[in-house]
């Protein structure tokens, strides 16, 4: 055997045992530790679509183990968090439920809050509000329309302002269109305060209401003033309410007359709080 042979073999000899001991150490050494479970939470889910207003019955809902750090703010975990409460909104298949889209009560009354009322407009006004562009959870003001106002004919007033639209006919959604039907627009739901109904009660009674549009982040409340039929025309108030001239100020009475009383010899001025009477004048003129 040559020199050359004998050295590719020792070679070979030393590769092969030096791969043994690596196989083999490598079965021998034990595996790494498996990564920590991440830490789960139950969270209620919806078992079923839920339509809004609808109210949550155990059989609509599940209960799932989420991953804390992934569970939505709000996420209900407990079947008790969701008795006696209603939808407000659409919740789809497998989404968590969220106490922020859970209402109490049942149907409308669980989106009206606490000292608030919902009051409904039924005129043929509303399908002229914005071209039917008004839609539930807009914002608007509400004017009123009378048809006389005394001698100055019709006039109009802004009656509320910043008022929340709960629904348009049934429809408490906004459809997909962003626009309602103006065949199927008779009435509009609207969240108000009691005084606020009183007034809207009032209001379509003795007039028509008007709905102007606003927008969400529009808050502020504009002091505004009745506009009358003659504001648009220019034509002057009947004479009888022309403006009047401002009332003089009545002339101070004059002062009482000065008359001289005489004693003796000296005589002096005195100013008396009043004319003296004509027999006054007597003694001075006899010079008692």
């Amino acid at each position: 055997m040559t020199p050359r042979s004998l050295l590719i073999l020792v070679l070979a000899l030393i590769l092969g045992a030096s791969a043994a001991v690596g196989v083999n150490s490598m079965r021998n050494q034990e595996p790494p530790p498996a990564p920590p479970k991440p830490e789960t939470v139950p969270v209620l889910v919806a078992a079923t679509d839920i339509p809004p207003f609808a109210a949550i019955t155990s059989e609509m809902v599940k209960v799932v183990e989420c991953q804390k750090d992934l569970v939505p703010t709000g996420a209900l975990t407990r079947l008790a968090d969701v008795q006696n409460r209603a939808a407000l909104y659409p919740i789809v298949k497998e989404e968590p439920l969220l106490d922020a889209k859970l209402g109490s009560g049942r149907g409308m009354e669980s989106m009206i809050p606490e000292g608030m009322r919902a009051f409904t407009i039924h005129t043929p006004t509303v399908e002229a509000g914005v071209a039917g562009f008004i839609l539930p959870q807009d914002k608007v003001d509400i004017l009123l329309t009378l048809n006389s106002d005394g001698n100055r004919g019709g006039s109009t007033v802004t009656l509320l302002q910043n008022v929340k639209v709960l629904a348009i006919e049934q429809r408490v959604l906004p459809p997909a269109e962003s626009k309602v039907d103006l065949n199927q627009l008779k009435s509009v739901t609207m969240l108000v305060s009691q005084q606020e109904a009183a007034r809207l009660t009032l209001g379509q009674t003795v007039g028509k209401l008007w709905l102007t549009l606003r927008n969400h982040s529009d808050k502020e409340h504009t002091v505004t003033q009745p506009v009358h039929i003659r504001d648009i025309t220019g034509e002057p108030l009947p004479r009888e309410e022309a403006a009047k001239p401002a009332a003089t100020k009545p002339l101070a009475p004059p002062p009482p007359p000065m008359i001289l009383i005489q004693r003796g010899t000296e005589g002096s001025l005195v100013r008396l709080p009043s004319a003296p009477p004509a027999t006054a004048a007597s003694p001075a003129a006899d010079g008692r």
